[in-house]
């Protein structure tokens, strides 16, 4: 039988109500959810790792990266097929990306969770870790990079997005086709993606300090200003349309670069890239004549890849390609 390690972190699938508390809290461990999901263990040989219960929206870059290592240590084990990272799906879009540029193996990656609490009647967490474990046992999806499963559908981590709050099948690709649903238990492939570039090494330390702002009608550069006290490593800046803002966030975004933060410039938009098109003062072509490094992914992706970027030492020519130009 294939063997698969899962590492556990927290997020809604380990939730129950808590009525003095008002709400869900992290309440089950690894073995405490798979109690509730019998029909993993007739998938594969389970390894079970509890990283902790922390939820998604608590997740920083040093945590991230602590799960990375440690879901490298395991991917580094001859004898384990593939991996499953649980966690809270409030940050799947953004810590699976993360890992899809951290890890370099070929074996399958996914990362799930549940949009339902454990006492719940239709509490997804049981199905989803199912799905999640055939898809890391399954040779079709070896060389794909890390992959998002809930509900069926298998998407990848540099396209996937959070569609809707509630809704079971919330996660969709960003733009193209899913990589495989999954149907009746069973891996069907419908897409393959090229393996994007990822980092040499998981850093050493983590960076914190990247930031993104999105743009609305209007917008001055005082937001920008703000940050400059800080002196921040990285900022992330999600424009409108093609890539365009006011004048004055691009000032201040320039004022920013010249004390040495990194600026990279995105959309806003649901879908398409930057294009940089427009000449006037704010408009796209102009940021990219100001020095910043034009992103193939929206805000909170390319915030991760610029923050793991920097953090692993990336010259601008590794940034840019880290960020799909």
């Amino acid at each position: 039988m294939p063997r698969a390690a899962i590492i556990f972190t927290g997020g809604t699938i380990s939730m129950r109500p808590d009525p003095a508390a008002g709400g869900n809290v992290p309440t089950l461990d690894g073995a405490a959810i798979l109690a509730l999901a019998p029909q993993v263990a007739a998938i594969a040989d389970l390894e079970v790792i509890d990283w902790g219960m922390v939820p998604a929206s608590h997740l920083r870059f040093a945590q991230m990266l602590s799960i990375a290592r440690l879901a490298a240590e395991q991917l580094a084990r001859p004898e384990i097929d593939g991996l499953v990272i649980v966690q809270g799906t409030d940050a799947i879009e953004e810590t699976a990306f993360a890992y899809d540029l951290l890890l370099t193996t070929n074996k399958p990656v996914l990362v799930t969770g549940a949009m339902r609490d454990s006492s719940a009647t239709d509490y997804d967490g049981p199905r989803n870790l199912a799905d999640a474990t055939a898809c890391a046992v399954s040779a079709e999806l070896r060389g794909t990079g890390v992959n998002v499963v809930l509900d069926g559908l298998v998407v990848g981590a540099d396209t996937v997005v959070k569609t809707h709050t509630t809704a079971l099948d919330t996660f969709q690709p960003r733009q193209g086709e899913p990589i495989a649903r999954m149907v009746y238990g069973r891996v069907v492939i419908e897409s393959r993606r090229a393996r994007r570039p990822t980092l040499p090494a998981i850093p050493d330390e983590a960076f914190e300090d990247v930031y993104l702002v999105t743009a609305v009608a209007g917008m001055d550069g005082a937001i920008v200003r703000g940050l400059a006290a800080s002196h921040p490593r990285g900022l992330v800046v999600a424009a409108t349309g093609t890539g365009n803002t006011s004048a004055d966030l691009l000032a201040a975004a320039t004022e920013l670069m010249a004390d040495g933060t990194t600026v990279v410039l995105t959309t806003r938009s649901p879908t398409g890239v930057v294009v940089p098109l427009y000449a006037f003062p704010g408009g796209g072509a102009t940021w990219q004549g100001a020095g910043a490094i034009l992103s193939a992914f929206d805000g909170p992706k390319s915030r991760v890849a610029l923050a793991l970027g920097l953090a692993a030492g990336l010259d601008r020519a590794g940034l840019k390609n880290l960020l799909g130009q």
